[in-house]
This record gives structure tokens, C-alpha cells and sequence, in this order.
């Protein structure tokens, strides 16, 4: 790897009383002791998505998806609502497209007893769709076991699993940035 890859980390949810800037916060941490990323964070309630499909994006949602073109990864952070996805979410993946093509998504989720697994497995044929590749390794936190300080309270365990996802995610990004630049792929933006 020459340079340090630009991963971007998606917080998914929009909902008042959300708690995903909790686990984001707690994901920076651990990702800010690697040499080999540059996190990015994105949070699609600062992303003024349309209620609707357009491509006449405001100037904010312009921003956002060039900031996921310039990704070479991502992370999506995403609960568990109703066995899957936030609609949120799925109006950014579509609104940005094709900026998802040939980069690497790992996953961070949360919800009840699925800690958010279903959200990911759901999420997996979505991006598929896109010819992004999804790591299988994934973080999950189930029924919120974070402390008041905002950390998990399994730190180590938690630590390890961001570890593994996100090795495995700088593998494909790096092999991925690589096989563009030789192929010349456009960023889609």
C-alpha cells in the first residue's frame, strides 16, 4: 500500500434520539490509532437528501456524494428497524450510485437481538447491485451494551471485531484502488 486510504465512514440513521453518533464516535476512536486510513465521517443527517429521486441535488448533497466518491472504502454504520435498513439509507446508496462500483463496504451495526445483522445482510445484495464488495467480517452490537462514557462495555471484544473488519476492508481497498488506477475507472460523480 503507498498512501493511506480514504475510508468513509456513513452514519445511517436520521431518527430524533438516534444512537448512532454514539457507536460513530466510539469507531473513530478505534480507527484513529491506524496509519493506513483516513476516516471520513459522514453523517446523512447533515446530507439534505431529497424526499425523492432527482438529480438535482442541493449544493449539501452534492458535497456528500463527492465526498463518497473520493472514498477508496466505507464503513456503514446502520441500526435495525424492522428487520432492515433505514430508508435513509437507501435513498443516499441510490442517490450516489455509482460511486459505490468496484470499493470495498464494511459494516458496523446495532439494534435489539439481531444487533443489527439484518440491517447488513439486507444491505449486501443492495450494494451488490452497485458492483460494490462487502466484507463478511462485521462489528455488531447488540441491545446497546455501551456505558455511560460511550464505550462498549466488551471494549476488548468490540476492538477486535473492528479490527478484523476493518483489516480486511484496507486489503480490498488498497487491491481495489489499485485495479482502478490501472483501469482507468471513472469515479462516477
Amino acid at each position: 500500500m503507498t498512501s493511506a486510504l480514504r475510508i468513509a465512514l456513513v452514519v445511517a440513521s436520521t431518527r430524533e434520539g438516534r444512537f448512532g453518533p454514539v457507536v460513530a464516535r466510539w469507531f473513530e476512536s478505534v480507527s484513529a490509532a491506524r496509519a493506513d486510513i483516513e476516516l471520513d465521517t459522514l453523517d446523512l443527517l447533515d446530507a439534505d437528501l431529497p424526499a425523492h429521486w432527482t438529480t438535482d441535488l442541493a449544493p449539501r448533497t452534492r458535497a456528500f456524494v463527492q465526498r463518497l466518491a473520493d472514498a477508496d472504502g466505507f464503513v456503514i454504520l446502520t441500526p435495525e428497524y424492522n428487520h432492515s435498513f433505514p430508508a435513509s439509507l437507501k435513498q443516499a446508496i441510490d442517490i450516489a450510485g455509482p460511486v459505490w462500483t468496484r470499493k470495498p463496504v464494511g459494516f458496523v451495526s446495532y439494534g435489539g437481538l439481531s444487533g443489527g445483522l439484518r440491517a447488513v445482510e439486507q444491505l449486501r445484495p443492495v450494494l451488490a447491485e452497485l458492483h460494490a464488495t462487502t466484507i463478511r467480517e462485521t462489528v455488531s452490537f447488540h441491545r446497546f451494551p455501551f456505558g455511560d462514557d460511550g464505550r462498549p462495555l466488551d471494549g476488548d471484544g468490540a476492538a477486535q471485531a473492528a479490527a478484523a473488519m476493518t483489516d480486511d476492508l484496507v486489503w480490498w481497498a488498497d487491491a481495489l484502488r489499485t485495479a482502478r488506477l490501472r483501469d482507468a475507472v471513472p469515479a462516477g460523480v
